[in-house]
């Protein structure tokens, strides 16, 4: 394979959403812990993220949202971020995310992105006029190393892998709750399918493992087998 092995590492609902709500301000990682009955086992999922690749890919937007732009330089992990963003982040975001990962990786398609102003030692561009994820992650391979990679992106983002078929693997920590809202983020979203000629673009699975977790909380693995 001329790319990474991908899982998508996703905490979602029990009906699929991704977040608490359509607007930023709502999100599951603010969220769940004020919520009893969800609260007591939420510590699950970030215990199993940390046993995930140490590559990640993620999206400007998510990591505005979680405050990287105003955030304090963190302590380094041994962690390799990928970061998919053409708006959301700031140069203290970069230099947030620098700080945080052994590489840090950005596609972009914006060519006036403030982190071509900054100099950082692990600190990598990949610049296209059009986003393309496959040969993004072909680069990854190819140029840095990542064998493995683990996306944890938006439902949009998420969508255009399933679409491209560049996911290898699924695996979810299911919450027992649901969210509900039309407009509510869900695990794929992007655009629908109009004809039964698409119906290759599925993403057909094969279940892997089935783990009750505590507190009501599920964790489902799964291969994509097409």
């Amino acid at each position: 394979m001329n790319r990474p092995i991908t899982t998508l590492f996703m905490l979602m609902s029990v009906d699929g959403k991704i977040s608490t709500g359509a607007t930023d301000d709502l999100d599951v990682d603010k969220d769940f812990p004020q919520i009893a009955g969800v609260s007591e086992g939420l510590q699950q999922y970030y215990e199993i993220e940390q046993t995930t690749d140490l590559w990640t890919l993620n999206s400007g937007r998510v990591q505005a949202k979680i405050g990287v732009n105003t955030k304090k330089m963190p302590d380094k992990t041994p962690v390799s971020f990928v970061i998919i963003d053409n708006r959301h982040l700031n140069e203290n975001g970069i230099r947030y995310l620098c700080a945080l990962s052994k590489k840090f990786v950005l596609i972009t398609s914006n060519a006036e992105h403030p982190a071509f102003n900054i100099e950082e030692g692990n600190l990598y561009i990949i610049y296209q006029k059009e986003l393309s994820l496959k040969n993004a992650l072909i680069k990854l391979k190819s140029e840095y190393g990542c064998e493995r990679i683990t996306i944890q992106t938006g439902g949009t983002l998420n969508g255009l892998f399933l679409r491209e078929k560049l996911f290898d693997y699924v695996d979810l920590v299911v919450a027992p709750v649901l969210v509900g809202g039309r407009d509510t983020s869900t695990l794929i979203d992007g655009k629908s399918l109009t004809s039964q000629s698409e119906l290759s673009k599925l993403g057909v699975l094969k279940l892997q493992e089935c783990v009750m977790l505590e507190n009501s909380y599920l964790r489902l693995r799964y291969e994509v087998i097409h």
